[in-house]
């Protein structure tokens, strides 16, 4: 097992401002490290230059034994490609080469391109490298993490699993393989509650070293044993979890406004004493010695130059005004979607912040979407009170009508005064994105965007489909600080547990199809861990017919 060493990295894209430089950390044997930031300050960018996918401008790492990485989007941007083919892209770098290899070759041969030689000498180098103790390594791991029927890995397609399917199978392969390092990104992301918990104890067990990005406080608090704090353009390290990082970096900003005004007072105090020995010498060359070496002294000082100053605190100022709205917003009666839940019956009232939860693929989404009036339920109605205005947040921020567009323009469209417009794009820490077009920013960044556009439109009912996945930790806070303020109803779906425990009351959806009422964060919690158990909770009302 071996760490991670990382020394003076730096990086800027390609026609871009520098996104960082001497960039310094080292992770030990069997330390789990996370790497926290404002969206966009390169948390990932480390990732991938540790991977190997892109190089730094300057600097240099070092990771000792085998390193596997995965990414943020593993597994949504090619649903076509069979298991196998995803599997392949977290696979030794050795076993990946030979297994992309034997996929073509089999295809070549299926197709008639190939008389079956290339085929044999695929196979053989995929069985020489390892290849058939990995397929076992998998099928084991499809077997743990996806609930349908697995036989064959070569022929089941990627889209026929749920994102969240998808995620627990890789993370699953990657925490099981043995590898000396593992570089995350992301592994939160489109996991369900129970199975981010299932997350966080693979992770406490994983005798490997790692390196993740993530911005699910509970998580962080729960399994990081060191922190990697990317800001002002370097980076510094907490020697702890992410449950005492906070006061750390109070403590540090302190000391850095401290340590720059004793270097100002020093500065001050050396040239005072370098004037009063030049006007000694002036009147006693005797002096002379002594004045050049006071002179000599506060240059060295200054040419030394000061102490970083604290770093200026990210500060995203969302306003989500609302309106006034009737007293009841929504109802749905005997709603049902095909094949994912039972018909029930609900009314969301004015005011109200309700989250949707539920296991990976039992309808949540679904249910937003028709909400929106974007999907027609099965069965039954669902009907808005007068006076309502529906806005709705996309878990993979997918705007097409914002694609090949500046922020600044998709903010025009709202506010045309131009300087308003920067202004209100600064309130959400975008002014330097502001010439960007949407499909060039980092996906928190297009979630705040999102957020922004929200703000602006003057919607009083919002629904939101996992609108922290993205955002950055101050961002996620600020969002949560201006929903308590919202003169209007939230409905959301969720598998943060930091932002659920601010809601009101939840809708559960369980993976027989069963719709229950729960009151509070608590019993929604304990209804998540223990679904066999719903029904017998004291406050679950069922909601379906």
């Amino acid at each position: 097992m071996s760490g991670i060493v990382v020394s003076d990295l730096a990086y800027g894209p390609p026609g871009g401002d520098q996104l960082f430089l001497g960039v310094n950390f080292r992770v030990t044997p069997g330390e789990h490290a996370a790497i926290v930031g404002a969206n966009g300050a390169g948390k990932s960018t480390i990732l991938r230059i540790l991977s190997g996918e892109i190089e730094a401008d300057a600097g240099e790492f070092a990771i000792g034994g085998s390193m596997l990485y995965m990414t943020q989007d593993v597994g949504m941007s090619r649903p076509d490609d069979t298991l196998r083919e995803l599997l392949l892209t977290v696979a030794p770098p050795a076993l990946r080469t030979a297994g992309t290899e034997l996929v073509r070759a089999e295809r070549a041969m299926a197709a008639g391109d190939d008389d079956g030689m290339g085929y044999a000498t695929a196979l053989v180098a995929w069985g020489d490298l390892g290849g058939y103790e990995l397929e076992a390594r998998w099928q084991a791991s499809v077997q743990r993490s996806v609930k349908s029927e697995v036989d064959d890995v070569s022929t089941r397609l990627v889209s026929e699993l749920s994102g969240g399917e998808r995620k627990r199978l890789v993370l699953d392969t990657l925490l099981t393989s043995g590898a000396d390092v593992l570089l995350l990104d992301e592994p939160d992301n489109y996991l369900d509650i129970p199975t981010r918990e299932w997350l966080e104890e693979q992770l406490r067990a994983c005798q490997s070293t790692i390196l993740m990005v993530s911005h699910d406080r509970t998580l962080l608090e729960r399994c990081s044993t060191k922190v990697v704090a990317v800001e002002g353009s370097g980076c510094w390290v907490h020697g702890g979890s992410f449950a005492t990082y906070p006061e750390a970096r109070e403590k540090r900003q302190e000391l850095l406004g401290d340590h720059l005004k004793r270097w100002h007072e020093e500065e001050r105090r050396l040239f005072h004493h370098m004037k009063i020995m030049k006007q000694r010498a002036a009147q006693n060359f005797k002096n002379a010695t002594k004045a050049n070496a006071a002179e000599t002294r506060w240059e060295k000082f200054v040419a030394a130059g000061p102490p970083p100053p604290p770093v200026p605190d990210q500060r995203i100022y969302v306003r989500l005004r609302g309106a006034d709205a009737a007293r009841r917003v929504a109802r749905m009666e005997g709603v049902s979607m095909d094949g994912l839940f039972l018909p029930f019956s609900d009314e969301v009232f004015h005011g109200e912040r309700v989250g949707l939860i539920g296991p990976n693929g039992t309808g949540k989404t679904h249910l937003l979407k028709a909400l929106a009036g974007e999907l027609a339920p099965a069965t039954g109605t669902i009907s808005f009170g007068p006076r309502t205005s529906v806005g709705t947040f996309t878990q993979v921020n997918d705007r097409p009508d914002f694609l090949g567009r500046e922020c600044i323009d998709i903010v025009r469209d709202r506010i045309t005064d131009e300087e308003r417009a920067m202004k209100t794009l600064a309130r959400y820490g975008l002014r330097g994105c502001a010439r960007q077009r949407f499909e060039t920013l980092s996906g928190g960044q297009k979630a705040r965007l999102e957020i922004l556009r929200l703000e602006i439109e003057g919607h009083n009912v919002l629904l939101l489909d996992e609108p922290t996945d993205n955002l950055d930790i101050e961002s996620a806070e600020a969002l949560e600080l201006a929903l308590d303020g919202f003169e209007g109803t939230v409905v959301a779906v969720s598998h943060d547990r930091t932002f659920l425990a601010r809601l009101d009351r939840f809708i559960m959806v369980t993976d027989d199809g069963e719709v229950y009422g729960l009151p509070d964060f608590d019993v929604a919690l304990a209804g998540l861990q223990r679904p066999d158990r719903l029904a017998s909770l004291r406050l679950a009302k069922p909601l379906h017919e």
